[in-house]
């Protein structure tokens, strides 16, 4: 083997590269790579696996990591989130799609008859916790100032902070993005009441002919409070394969969604900051969804990609931080407990419970305030069970990005699943194997977690094949053969 000097080359991130590309079975390490699609911060596992043929005792195949070049096998991180991992939040963004277009138009176990039955595209929006500044429009679209007098630019920092730093509700739109899950819980409850009131039936009895079906994303608006788009459809008691009564009706889907999103209160009783009543703004956006293909805004196709897009964007997407904030060693809590209960102040945060401090944070102003205000009403007795602190870089949102009822669609499992059996049954048919018996075959596996993330060098190979994929999709969006 060549020994390489690679003191001149003064980026380390070079000079490992080149190593790995002198290494012997750099071919393979490259194949790892390309496998992952582009994954930034793949998982690294050690272990060994064997498949064998219970009846003779023939091992069919194995496999080691140790024969790696980098000795560990590479897996996706399946990060949902774009600014964590680009190109695994595609292919989460990818499969929300079919799931929710699948509850629209039918596929993967959901029938094509499904499209028939009453669907309403809803926003429910949260209050105001002070004026901020934004970018109105006349009724004709046309952009009009501020209240600040400014004709706010698209890309303008100021959008989305409040007007008056001083007298802007921060607490309020903490607990709003705490409970958010909580008001959206109640207003399912209450959807249901509501259409049971409008068919003049008990909630047993509307049970009994109808069933409400939904799946809903989580999105950050520019003040940094949540959101959320729901599809809301309704089917007949076994769910998407049956329709639901006649007299279940789009316009009766609608007014009920207007009257339960009215309802929904959350009180909530303390000394530090008075009692409040949470509940959505009065902006609400309801919607029929179309057939595809109908000239209209709101078709299945356009929802549905709609709501994938959403679905990998996170708190950062407002300007925060896609990562938590405090302090691992002590799980946030300024100090470790001695065998006695005596406390011991953490050497890590220096007893402040943050990994980092938070006047160093690189974000605006009012996200800072955001995250401090989470920070301080997490220290309180009273909202110790929202554990503020831990959800401080969500801006206080604790809740699933995405979720949907059990009878909406497939499941983003199940197209797991379909993939995990597709790549394995090319693997198989690649190696040559036979097809293999669960009655005859055992598949024996031992596998530890090493860590995350690529070598220096092996970063730069995974930017390059994210790069050339980017490209690629590009090149068929814009009609490329």
């Amino acid at each position: 083997m060549v020994t390489l000097d690679l003191r001149h080359v003064a980026s380390p991130a070079v000079r490992d590269l080149l190593h790995l590309v002198n290494h012997p079975d750099f071919d393979r390490a490259q194949q790892q790579i390309e496998h992952l699609g582009g994954c930034t911060e793949p998982v690294r596992l050690t272990g060994r696996t064997t498949t064998v043929d219970t009846t003779t005792g023939e091992v069919l195949r194995s496999y080691d990591s140790s024969d790696e070049p980098t000795g560990s096998l590479l897996t996706a991180c399946g990060n949902r989130r774009a600014s964590r991992c680009p190109a695994c939040s595609r292919l989460y963004a990818a499969d929300t799609y079919h799931l929710i277009r699948a509850g629209l138009s039918g596929g993967k176990t959901v029938p094509d008859t499904v499209r028939t039955h009453p669907r309403v595209f809803v926003t429910l929006t949260p209050p105001s916790f002070g004026p901020v500044h934004n970018r109105p429009t006349t009724p004709g679209g046309d952009i009009r100032p501020c209240r600040c007098r400014k004709l706010h630019d698209p890309e303008d920092s100021l959008l989305g902070t409040p007007l008056n730093p001083k007298t802007y509700d921060y607490t309020g739109a903490v607990l709003f993005n705490a409970h958010a899950s909580a008001l959206w819980a109640r207003f399912t409850t209450y959807l249901r009441r509501e259409l049971a009131a409008s068919l003049g039936m008990t909630q047993k009895a509307a049970h009994a002919v109808l069933r409400v079906s939904f799946a809903k994303v989580a999105e950050y608006q520019q003040r940094g409070l949540v959101h959320f788009h729901a599809v809301i459809r309704l089917d007949g008691p076994d769910g998407s394969s049956q329709p639901p009564p006649p007299y279940a009706t789009v316009a009766m889907l609608t007014d009920a969604v207007r009257a339960a999103a009215a309802r929904v209160r959350i009180s909530i009783e303390s000394d530090a900051v008075d009692r409040r009543e949470l509940g959505w703004g009065e902006q609400l956006d309801v919607s029929e969804i179309t057939a595809f293909g109908t000239d209209t805004d709101f078709t299945d196709q356009a929802v549905a990609a709609y709501v994938a897009k959403y679905a990998t964007k996170s708190a950062d997407a407002s300007g925060a931080l896609d990562r938590a904030l405090y302090c691992r060693p002590c799980q946030g809590r300024g100090a470790t407990l001695l065998p006695h209960g005596a406390p011991l102040p953490c050497t890590a945060c220096r007893g402040t419970g943050q990994a980092r401090p938070l006047s160093q944070l690189a974000v605006a102003r009012h996200v800072r305030q955001m995250i401090r205000t989470c920070w301080g009403l997490g220290r309180l007795p009273e909202f110790a069970e929202l554990k503020l602190w831990k959800w401080a870089h969500m801006l206080g949102f604790r809740g699933h990005f995405s979720t949907k009822s059990r009878s909406y669609s497939t499941t983003l499992g199940a197209l797991r699943d379909a993939r995990r059996a597709w790549r394995i049954e090319q693997a198989r048919t690649h190696a040559g194997l036979p097809e293999p018996d669960a009655d005859t075959t055992l598949v024996i596996g031992q596998w530890d977690y090493l860590g995350a993330g690529y070598s220096p060098g092996a970063s730069l190979l995974a930017a390059g094949v994210w790069h050339r994929r980017e490209l690629e999709r590009q090149f068929t969006a814009e009609g490329g053969c």
